[in-house]
């Protein structure tokens, strides 16, 4: 028996360095869960540039926006565990949709394998111009002088959670208005559809920078140096308020060790490389490029954290 399992693996292992020996053997898809314009739609697109670069096959780019990430998840759990379907997977769809939703079609842990994370998102806090604020101590006077009046956008649940955190913490109230993707929540600021949105900085950035909308802080813990004027919520009103968005790769789960092995370590390579890195930096992004081993340990953590914060709130997803 012993000889037949060790047999086994020596089988397994071999199976898997051919597998990562003829990868790719055809064009890759690496799907979005989210619309062309937010954050991760950016990483995906230089991410997949740079993956063709490197493995000299296509890579297409394929955007499944809707129902918070969980159709693009889907497609990506049940696609062949083979390296040639990955998924730009985002914290919303990782480890907030786990704890928002009854059921999902997929589960975070056993349908991936965590390859790495690209990039985390300071979050910015922005209202529209003719909102009387111009600092988070304001927005909170005028939202407590008219509990339930102001409408926030939110492009996912993981925009819902970071807003319900600040309302958790500040005591105040805000309606929520769900829309498909950061760009739309984005674009319903713009036309005073709502008052405010937290968002992820790659959206925003350059409206808030043309003066088209108002930012007001950011979630991070400090100063984002593509924004340097926006002060942290923390320092603007809210002490130990923090919290980061991330985006990362994922292959399905199943997916031979080895092939997982030759896309993290392209990925940590792509992240630093300086032209690359300059471009993720410019939209605000903070890029990482870290071990499978230290994604999957993130997504654990957050799966907890963010749980308290939905408990807290009684929380269900609209």
């Amino acid at each position: 028996m012993l000889r037949a399992l060790i047999l086994a693996a020596l089988l397994a292992c071999g199976v898997g360095t051919v597998a990562a020996q003829e990868y790719p053997s055809k064009p890759m898809r690496l799907v979005v869960g989210f619309p062309p314009g937010g954050g991760n739609d950016v990483l995906a697109r230089l991410l997949a540039g740079a993956l063709q670069d490197e493995l000299g096959k296509p890579v297409v780019v394929d955007n499944k926006a809707g129902a918070d990430g969980i159709i693009a998840a889907e497609i990506v759990a049940r696609a062949a565990p083979d390296g040639h379907t990955l998924m730009i997977g985002s914290s919303a769809q990782m480890t907030m949709n786990p704890v928002l939703f009854d059921k999902l079609p997929y589960d975070p842990v056993k349908d991936f394998e965590p390859v790495s994370m690209i990039g985390m998102f300071p979050v910015v806090l922005a209202v529209h111009p003719m909102v009387q604020a111009v600092s988070v101590r304001e927005l909170l006077a005028l939202a407590r002088a008219q509990p339930g009046k102001l409408n926030y956008s939110a492009g996912s649940t993981a925009f819902q959670l970071v807003t319900e955190m600040f309302k958790q913490m500040t005591g105040t109230d805000f309606n929520h208005i769900p829309y498909k993707g950061s760009a739309q929540a984005v674009a319903a600021l713009l036309a005073g559809d709502v008052q405010l949105t937290f968002v992820d900085s790659p959206a925003i950035m350059s409206h808030v920078k043309a003066g088209k909308l108002r930012g007001l802080a950011v979630s991070t813990a400090q100063r984002v140096a593509t924004l340097p004027e926006l002060p942290t919520v923390a320092e603007a009103g809210v002490p130990g308020y923090e919290f980061v968005l991330w985006s990362a790769l994922f292959a399905p789960g199943g997916t031979p060790r080895p092939i997982i092995t030759r896309l993290q370590e392209l990925v940590v390579k792509i992240v630093n490389t300086p032209a690359i890195r300059e471009k993720i930096s410019a939209t605000g992004t903070i890029p990482v490029g870290g071990s499978s081993q230290s994604l999957a340990d993130t997504i654990s953590r957050y799966i907890a954290k963010n749980a308290q914060v939905v408990a807290a709130g009684n929380l269900k997803a609209k």
